[in-house]
């Protein structure tokens, strides 16, 4: 039997103004292969319906909302297998596997469906769109040719500390810079933190809404991170603490 194709379908990075969003980040192919798919496997099922929604306003969906299969996958915690959700695949029907925002597998527990499916020999094939790890690196000025990605730091203030540090050390020794996110309302207390941690000259850029008009990217030395944050005049927003950012460092 033909095995279907896994296709691995950006999303927008932003939940506002999708409609709008698509045209900007989302290429007209891959708009015009997600409104084909009608299987689908998906890290939240109504972001995935506000994502669908917003491509059938440029290229209608070939089914109906309601009757489109969406599993969700949220991570190995999942009560749901791997094997189980690529089941159509086998079966030779043509799955999409869509991330919270950006691209599948980037960040993003979709790693463990792409790997299911290369088990069985199935095709996967990653489709263009916005990632905000690579936007935020672009925009930083920082090493394009070294770094690293490390998700989220601890929460607790010396674990967070300790790893700072951990990530100053590597950036000086490698010349590198490294990346990782935060969670909305965490961000004063990581610029806490990272004002603590680090060298005043280390260079740290914070990156914010990428892709969308509130954009947001800010690179100064960490002795200037510690009057921006005390300045509430200063460039950063007042809503700073309810917008995910990326965070880059390089010593």
């Amino acid at each position: 039997m033909k095995l279907g194709t896994l296709y691995l379908v950006p999303n927008t990075l932003g939940e506002e103004n999708r409609d709008s969003q698509i045209a900007v980040v989302i290429p007209p192919f891959v708009v015009q292969i997600a409104s084909q798919l009608d299987c689908w496997i998906v890290e939240n099922a109504k972001t995935a319906r506000s994502f669908l929604n917003a491509i059938h306003q440029v290229s209608p969906l070939r089914t109906p909302m309601q009757d489109i299969v969406m599993k969700q996958w949220r991570g190995p915690g999942s009560d749901v297998k791997p094997i189980d959700l690529i089941q159509p695949l086998l079966q030779g029907q043509d799955m999409g596997l869509m991330s919270e925002a950006g691209l599948p597998g980037i960040a993003d527990p979709g790693t463990e469906i792409v790997a299911a499916a290369h088990a069985f020999n199935i095709n996967v094939r990653p489709l263009t769109g916005p990632n905000s790890l690579m936007l935020a690196l672009m925009s930083s000025g920082m090493s394009g040719q070294h770094f690293s990605f490390h998700g989220y730091l601890p929460i607790k203030p010396p674990e967070r500390m300790k790893k700072l540090k951990a990530l100053e050390n590597e950036s000086k020794a490698n010349q590198s810079a490294q990346l990782w996110i935060e969670t909305p309302y965490r961000n004063s207390s990581m610029l806490t933190g990272v004002i603590t941690s680090l060298h005043p000259k280390t260079q740290v850029c914070v990156a914010m809404d990428l892709t969308l008009p509130s954009e947001l990217i800010l690179r100064h030395r960490v002795e200037e991170w510690k009057n921006i944050l005390q300045d509430p005049q200063g460039p950063l927003p007042k809503n700073f603490d309810k917008r995910p950012a990326v965070y880059i460092l390089q010593a």
